[in-house]
Order: C-alpha cells, then structure tokens, then sequence
C-alpha cells in the first residue's frame, strides 16, 4: 500500500476527463453550456455514472437527480467522506467551475483504487442536480432537498422559460430516482471549486482554504413613472429610467460602507425602450451578500430606504420585492484546520477567503462537517467563456483534495 505522501494523482487521466466534460455543450468560444437536465446534461451523467461503476463504486439516484457513488470503507457503520459538486453551468459558462469538484472526487477515488488502497470510512462522491439555478430557479435544488431547505414538491412544481416542469425534465432524462436514495449518512463534505474572484491570482496564493459562505438576499424592484415623447421638456418628468439610474448607484456605494460586502444588479429591463420616449417603468433585480448577517440586513435597511427617497424625489413609484434568502454559513473548524495542515506539508501558499457565491457545500453544512477548497481563477472570470484554470494548479488542489481525504478516512 502506498504511503499518502508518495501517492500521485493522473494528471493526465484528470485531463481526459475534463476533455469528455469540455466537448459535452461546447461553445465557439471554449466554454460550456450544459442547463439542468438537458440532453447535454443527459449525455454528461451518462458518462459520469459510467466511470463511478467502472471504479466499482454503488451507484444511486435519489428523486431530484443526485447522482452518488460509494467506495465502502472497512467500517460499514462509519458515515461517509462526500466530495464532489455539479455538472450543469451556466448559458455560455465555463468549463471548470463546479465540473472541477466532480472530476477531482473521481480522480481521488481512482488514486485510491490503483494503490489498493483501503480506507476506513466509506468515501462518497457527489454530482448534485441544479446547482446553477439557471434552467431552474433557485439554484442548488439538489443539496437543498437533500438537506431538508426544500422540499421535493417545491423542486417539482418549478419550471423553466418554456413551461417544462423539474419533474418531467427528471423524468425525461430517466433520471427520477428514489427519495431513499438520498440517505446522507455523512460526517464530512468537502467541496473543491475554482475560487470566482481574483484575489488568489493576486496574492499570488495557491491554495484557498474558504472560512464560510456570504449570506444573500436577492430583490426585484420595479419602478413606475409615466412615459412620454422626448419633446417634454425636462421639468415635470417621470423618468422612470433616471430614477431607477440613481438607485443603482445607491445600491453600488452601499458596498462603500463595509469590508466584504457586495451588491450587484443583475437584470435591467427598459419600458417602453423605444429611442425618442423617456422611460415609464424599469425592472431590475439586486442582490447583497456578505457573511455577517446582521450586516447584511443593515445594509438592506438602508438600501431601501435610499430607493424610497430616490423614489419620492423623482416622483415615482417604487415596489421592491424580496426574491431569495440565505443566511451566511460558517465551515466546520476542524475540517479548516485539516485543509491547513495538508497545504503546509505540501508546501502550498494558501490564504483564508470567504466564498461570495453560493455553493452546495452552503447546504451540506446543516448536516455535516463542511469545508471547501478553492483554486485560483484567471483574472477572476467564471460564469463565462474566457473562465480558466491551469492544470497545474488543478493538480495541486486535486492533490491537496487526496490527502485531506486520507487523513480524514481514518478518524471514526
């Protein structure tokens, strides 16, 4: 039996399976589009679930579509070391994102499986259904019915643009499996996932050990003025347009007020958008995140009470409507300290982060030990096709990933 600190991972394997994953909803431009339980979506899990089964690991599928695979342990009482992600991206996403934390758990379990190496716990790996939330909203419906923050019957009776319900795109791909299936017998959840930002890139930083997620609020605001033809003159209008304008830049200089904090306008839609009329109503959508909640709900205070009088002075209407809500999350402490041990003995610079974006390991947190591990992203991009990541800091996570399993495979 190998030792942990002689064992290597294939990088050249890893690369092979992120070539089948890259050419899986390939776009012109070197990304991916692979949305929720579509054929792409489809052709993917096909494959994966046939890798888990050639490694000799027991395959379920629980009734959103989790995908699980188990390598037993010696103990068959133990709970589980889960490591994984998703599969699905965003339209035009790319091609590393949550595909990552999927490919590196398999590449983990083939280590294991070419050194004969057996492990105490059980170790399974995790391909979790909608985690995007592009196809269908809001995201990570897997990890969230799995761990009970919603229910199976909220994720069926969702749907997508064209009316299509989650249950009969589940149904359609054949992949609506048994509830039982989803028997989280779990101790510890690891998620790796490229980093989203670019301060490991500009820290020039190797490894990032996340604390936590940010909590975030989502909103939808519509504003209402009267539209009319450009001809009016300024005094007297309600441009709505203009007012919306003021309260997005109110919703930008509240990140100002608090380190970590961010906003962002998502949407902004124009009515009547037609070139000599000023605007009579616009939409957008926001969201804040930060980690502290209480920050978080001061800031929404405040932002609202800024639209009000954006709205009052520009002689509006102003309706702003909470959307989505998440709690900020903070990981597992001993599985933080295990990450930090493993990067020291590999000798990899890390840094402490925060994640800014939600992931399932923001669920898998209400039920077990949880932690994640990001890796540098290129000039910060994700979510979109220019998204990148070098295989040589994929192999560096991938391996850091190995050993903290094998350290943790052990500890019952």
């Amino acid at each position: 039996m190998a030792a942990k600190d002689t064992l290597k991972i294939n990088m050249e394997r890893l690369k092979a399976a992120f070539d089948v994953s890259s050419n899986i909803g390939a776009t012109e431009k070197n990304g991916l589009t692979r949305l929720t339980l579509t054929a792409e979506d489809k052709k993917m899990r096909d494959i994966f679930v046939n890798w888990l089964k050639e490694e000799g690991l027991s395959v379920r599928i629980d009734d959103v579509g989790n995908i699980y695979g188990k390598r037993e342990g010696r103990n068959k009482d133990a709970k589980s070391i889960m490591i994984g992600s998703h599969l699905d991206t965003q339209p035009r996403g790319g091609r590393f994102d949550g595909v990552l934390g999927v490919l590196s758990a398999l590449e983990v379990i083939r280590t294991l499986n070419e050194n004969h190496i057996e492990t105490e716990r059980p170790i399974e790996i995790v391909n979790f259904t909608n985690e995007e939330g592009e196809r269908f909203t809001p995201p990570m419906i897997g990890s969230g019915v799995a761990t009970g923050n919603y229910t199976k019957e909220f994720a069926y009776g969702l749907r997508d643009r064209d009316g299509i319900f989650f249950e009969e795109a589940l149904n359609e791909t054949g992949y609506k499996g048994q509830e039982e299936n989803r028997r989280l017998n779990v101790e510890y959840f690891i998620e790796l996932h490229i980093e989203q930002g670019p301060l490991l890139e500009k820290n020039k930083k190797e490894i990032g050990i996340v604390k936590g997620v940010k909590g975030m609020t989502r909103f939808e605001v519509t504003v209402t003025g009267h539209a009319s033809h450009g001809a009016h003159p300024a005094y007297g209008r309600k441009d709505a347009l203009v007012a919306a304008s003021k309260m997005v830049l109110a919703i930008d200089e509240a990140t100002q007020k608090y380190e970590d904090l961010s906003t962002t306008v998502g949407v902004f839609e124009v009515f009547p958008s037609i070139v000599n009329i000023f605007a009579g109503e616009v939409r957008f959508t926001f969201d804040v995140r930060h980690l502290d909640d209480d920050i978080r709900n001061t800031v929404i205070r405040t932002i609202q009470e800024s639209l009000e009088q954006i709205s009052e002075e520009s002689g509006v209407d102003c309706s702003v409507k909470q959307t989505w809500n998440i709690d900020g999350t903070h990981f597992s402490a001993e599985l933080i300290d295990v990450i930090q041990e493993e990067s020291n003995k590999l000798n990899y610079t890390h840094q402490y982060m925060v994640s800014g974006a939600g992931h399932d390991a923001k669920f898998m947190n209400d039920i077990c030990k949880t932690a994640m591990i990001f890796t540098p992203s290129a000039n910060g991009f994700s979510h979109c096709e220019e998204e990148f990541t070098s295989y040589e800091d994929i192999q560096k996570a991938t391996t850091l990933l190995l050993n903290v399993v094998l350290e943790l495979a052990d500890k019952v």
